[in-house]
């Protein structure tokens, strides 16, 4: 499994995000700009003594890690959003998938979820709140789609 943040703004989560992807073997796509250094300690305090065993990939931009990932190996992508009704349960995850989650503040452009919209995938929540925090929806949908795959790390 593939996770990409597209503009992480928060360290805590990234670092959280990193250690959930070292004890699942998934892979974490970092899509610049970032909102933190990746030599921060605090990053590395809150990936523990995990984040040396992250399998990370740093993009420089979008465009460029599409065209690396998606184009390149006719992979799939899926976009978690709270801008649609297709739970993340609704779809089949393959091993080799990517699962974007956009920036803390403000989420996926909406120019990438209308033209995708099918790919466009939601946990569902009370509308007491935005959205959840992004390192515990990087961990509920990451692990569907490892249930999915039978936990096949």
């Amino acid at each position: 499994m593939n996770i990409v943040l597209l503009n992480p703004e928060i360290h805590v989560n990234t670092g959280n995000i990193g250690r959930t992807c070292v004890l699942t073997n998934t892979k974490l796509h970092l899509i610049k700009p970032l909102g933190f250094e990746l030599d921060d300690k605090k990053i590395k305090r809150a990936g523990l003594d995990y984040w040396k065993n992250v399998q990370l990939f740093v993009w420089e931009n979008l465009e460029h890690f599409w065209q690396e990932n998606i184009e390149n190996n006719n992979a799939k992508i899926y976009f978690a959003t709270t801008k649609t009704k297709q739970r993340y349960t609704d779809v089949k995850f393959n091993d080799n998938d990517y699962i974007m989650f956009g920036p803390e503040s403000r989420g996926i452009p909406e120019k990438i979820l209308n033209k995708y919209k099918e790919n466009n995938i939601t946990i569902p929540m009370l509308p007491l709140g935005r959205s959840l925090n992004l390192s515990n929806a990087v961990a509920i949908v990451l692990f569907e789609a490892l249930r999915q795959n039978d936990f096949e790390y």
